[in-house]
């Protein structure tokens, strides 16, 4: 699959000021920019503008970022789900995890994040893909927001939704292990019945396991 990426753009109003919202960029261009230093939510600034810019330079690779005219202040990531992971296991082409969002605090409540996922799916490419998030909620700033768990997932679905990422059921042990977790899904209207019908056995993979299993018997 030849992953193409278009580079999208929009002004965004904020409260501190007016940012630009871009993307997919490669880390060519992310270079140019400083990462500021309240990006902290997955790893220290230096380590995550890092595991950012490589994958960027992956095939499938998209970072979408929110900046001043110098930094960074909020980006969105896009990428083939982790080998680990059972989200990996058909090795789908046509499917990508949006694996990480963030912005910082002072920018938290001006829409930067549904702005982010918007921008995203503004390249048309991305109706080729399967896109999936896994939400679990002690991932989720409750400390930061003092919002409850609850309150928390409301406000992360309807952002999501500005993506056109929606719940999804799958029996998948971690997001099962608590009701407030959940997978987010988008399905774009030029993915096939055939990857459709595959990753429907990816979401419910143990009932499939399963049913081979005694199948098999």
């Amino acid at each position: 699959m030849n992953h193409v990426k278009t580079h999208q753009s929009l002004t965004h109003d904020t409260t501190q000021g007016e940012i630009t919202i871009e993307g997919p960029l490669p880390s060519s261009e992310l270079r140019k920019y400083n990462f500021h230093e309240g990006l902290t939510a997955f790893r220290t600034p230096p380590k995550q503008f890092e595991a950012i810019l490589n994958i960027a330079d992956f095939p499938e690779g998209r970072i979408i970022i929110a900046r001043t005219d110098e930094t960074i202040v909020g980006y969105v990531t896009y990428l083939h789900p982790d080998p680990l992971e059972r989200w990996s296991e058909f090795n789908m082409e046509d499917l990508i995890e949006l694996g990480a969002i963030e912005v910082i605090s002072e920018y938290r409540g001006s829409k930067v994040a549904s702005g982010l996922l918007k921008v995203s799916m503004l390249d048309d490419f991305m109706e080729n893909y399967i896109v999936i998030s896994t939400e679990y909620y002690w991932h989720w700033d409750l400390d930061g927001t003092k919002l409850s768990i609850w309150d928390y997932r409301k406000v992360m679905e309807k952002m999501m939704a500005a993506g056109g990422l929606l719940p999804a059921p799958t029996d998948d042990p971690e997001i099962i292990s608590h009701p407030a977790n959940c997978l987010m899904v988008k399905i774009g209207k030029h993915v096939s019945e055939e990857s459709i019908n595959l990753f429907d056995k990816l979401r419910f993979l143990q009932r499939h396991q399963y049913r081979s299993m005694r199948e098999g018997l």
